[in-house]
């Protein structure tokens, strides 16, 4: 099934020159559930706020393919060994890392399908593709699922350093504007070492691992969780939700014929596993659905899918409140209220255009994994210790935002 192609060589706007290596990374590239991710935004609905944070999950896709082939070659330098079978497993598993996020990424996680992550759905294309690529997989999904002996390489896919977050935070700082988040990233690779097993970075990398956290803290705040990208995506969410109940109960509203199978349905990563065609025909899931979508139902009948519709497409987000507390009930009723003098809608209704809820973050988990450093005595410790400039419980504390969302007119 493999082809003979030669190597490829793409521009990219934020690494410049990048091959592709001739063989099953092409190959895998060219598929048409690679070829989707063109076609998934990387960051929802935020370039309401950013207008230049177009940019999509087979941009990210590509750039954490590129580190990672630099951080094979850092690490072997170093005297480590990656064999050729490691180090293509490597790049397959961290270009298809992102393969099953949905429309709008994380917007609509959990909502076209309930309680299946898009991790859940990574895993699956990838064993589906392994049976497309004669098992030439295997080596990827192990390492992807962390089976594999040498678990430093499961850390260079997925860890709190690793070549996902490497990209998306340069990446995302780029297209955003948002210049807080551009980070070292070939200055960190370079520093990459591994010890006992687990990915370290030499203590003369300790400031650029600094610059990394608090840019990964900075962007959520500023991009990824800014509160009008926040409003609008739970906007967009409440638009499926209500869709979802219409089409449930025999409402003939449009709906693409793709997006309909979903929208009729509750399906669970069971109905996944065990029906092949359901995985394929999400994978022809993508923005586009919900972009038609939303034109068609700005003028159904239904009251909230029609207004919810037009004020995502028109920019009319929703008033948001932030807030450390929890609102007081009281406030909520008095809007709540005021919704319903204003439009024959019900009390039910009103909770599509009226609600709270929170976001949270935190910069570093130490529970869930560490950012070692390579000290030059030899120890390795923790960045909490190494650094002079952090606090283990602030870097570790998740912070909570509450927040109301509104209408300002309908």
């Amino acid at each position: 099934m493999l082809s003979k192609k030669k190597d490829k060589i793409i521009n990219d706007p934020i690494y410049g020159f990048v091959t592709l290596e001739n063989g099953i990374i092409t190959d895998l590239i060219d598929h048409p559930f690679f070829q989707r991710l063109r076609k998934i935004s990387q960051l929802g609905l935020s370039y309401l706020v950013y207008p230049g944070a177009h940019h999509t999950r087979f941009h990210h896709a590509i750039g954490c393919l590129h580190l990672m082939s630099k951080a094979i070659i850092q690490i072997k330098q170093k005297g480590h060994v990656i064999t050729n079978e490691e180090s293509e497993a490597l790049k397959i598993a961290i270009l298809l890392h992102d393969i099953g996020h949905g429309p709008f990424s994380h917007a609509l996680e959990n909502s076209i399908v309930s309680n299946v992550s898009h991790e859940h759905l990574s895993s699956l294309f990838m064993h589906k593709l392994n049976e497309q690529f004669n098992g030439k997989l295997s080596l990827a999904i192990e390492i992807f699922n962390n089976k594999h002996p040498k678990k430093f390489l499961h850390q260079l896919v997925s860890s709190q350093l690793d070549m996902d977050r490497l990209d998306y935070l340069k990446r995302d700082s780029f297209f955003s504007g948002v210049t807080e988040g551009n980070i070292g990233t070939e200055r960190i690779i370079n520093m990459l070492d591994v010890v006992d097993d687990k990915l370290v970075v030499e203590e003369k990398g300790i400031y650029s691992i600094e610059k990394f956290l608090i840019a990964r803290r900075l962007m959520y705040w500023q991009v990824y969780l800014h509160k009008t990208v926040v409003a609008a995506e739970n906007m967009l969410i409440k638009v499926l939700k209500r869709a979802k109940y219409l089409m449930m109960n025999n409402h003939d509203i449009f709906a693409t014929p793709t997006l309909s199978l979903f929208l009729k349905s509750n399906f669970s990563i069971s109905d996944f596993e065990n029906d092949n065609n359901l995985l394929e025909n999400f994978a022809e899931l993508d923005d586009n659905d919900i972009f038609i979508c939303l034109k068609y139902w700005k003028k159904e009948e239904d009251f909230v899918l029609s207004n919810l519709s037009e004020m995502i497409l028109n920019r009319n987000i929703l008033k948001i409140k932030v807030q450390k507390n929890s609102f007081i009930e009281s406030e909520i009723k008095e809007k709540e209220m005021e919704l319903l003098k204003k439009n024959n809608i019900s009390s039910e209704e009103v909770n599509y255009f009226i609600f709270t809820d929170k976001v949270s973050n935190n910069t570093y988990n130490i529970d869930k994994s560490n950012i070692n450093i390579l000290m030059k005595n030899g120890d390795v410790i923790d960045i909490t210790s190494a650094s002079d400039q952090f606090n283990i419980d602030a870097l570790n504390k998740t912070v909570n935002k509450h927040f109301l969302c509104y209408p300002n007119k309908i």
